[in-house]
């Protein structure tokens, strides 16, 4: 079905576009206006896809926490498709969230991956929700999927607020949350900019995503067809 004759695709489409342009503004000005930063060069500049990718994971994951609990609350299948599209773009943002991390890492740090407490909540995060993927794609009755799903949903953002938490709770390599008050405007307008960016551009992944969940959805919860009606013979009746 087109985007004219289904505005709920319609809105999606719109706002991944808007949130695609956000993205082009933001990482010009992060690539060429920024100035450079004293300390780690041109090599900072990772940051205005990487922060940006790590706060729209973890506020994807939130809505399926969400998503999951009304669905076990309301028993709505609405928020099993909602659940099921918001577990997915996080997944796919937390594996963009782990290769930028390695990327950054290896010229700063001096090595692709390290099992730092930040990047190691954030590798369990990623395999916890993708395991949930796994588990709806194997599991073909609707409501155990939705059911099962959504309280192993439950149990997986635990780790959600580790992974913000953890530069605070243990010794790290990876620096602290940076606020309006530490970072200055020439750093800060690209970043905001690329943080809605990805904002608009998820949530119209969602939107779209859940829309195809629904229509499997409806098909798997429709009745079944009745049987054809048998076709009348063409043989002659037997004389009597």
């Amino acid at each position: 079905m087109g985007a004219a004759r289904d505005p709920g695709a319609g809105r999606g489409y719109g706002f991944m576009m808007f949130g695609f342009l956000l993205l082009l503004v933001g990482s010009y000005i992060g690539l060429f206006r920024a100035p450079t930063e004293a300390f780690m060069g041109d090599v900072y500049r990772i940051m205005y896809v990487h922060v940006p990718t790590a706060w729209n994971t973890m506020l994807a994951f939130t809505f399926a926490f969400f998503c999951a609990l009304l669905f076990l609350f309301r028993g709505d299948f609405k928020w099993d498709s909602r659940h099921e599209a918001a577990v997915e773009v996080g997944v796919m943002l937390s594996g963009l969230l782990c290769m930028q991390g390695s990327l950054w890492a290896k010229p700063t740090w001096g090595v692709w991956w390290d099992w730092d407490p930040r990047l190691t909540t954030t590798a369990v995060m990623f395999f916890s929700f993708a395991g949930i993927l796994a588990l709806r794609r194997f599991v073909d009755d609707p409501v155990k999927r939705a059911t099962w799903s959504a309280a192993a949903t439950i149990v997986a953002y635990v780790d959600v607020p580790i992974v913000y938490f953890s530069v605070r709770w243990w010794n790290s390599l990876h620096q602290m949350q940076s606020s309006p008050e530490t970072v200055s405007a020439p750093f800060l307008i690209p970043l905001r900019t690329n943080a809605f960016g990805v904002l608009f551009l998820m949530t119209g992944l969602i939107m779209l995503r859940a829309r195809v969940a629904a229509l499997r959805l409806e098909q798997e919860l429709a009745p079944p067809l009745p049987p054809p009606h048998a076709a009348p013979s063409l043989q002659p009746e037997p004389a009597r």
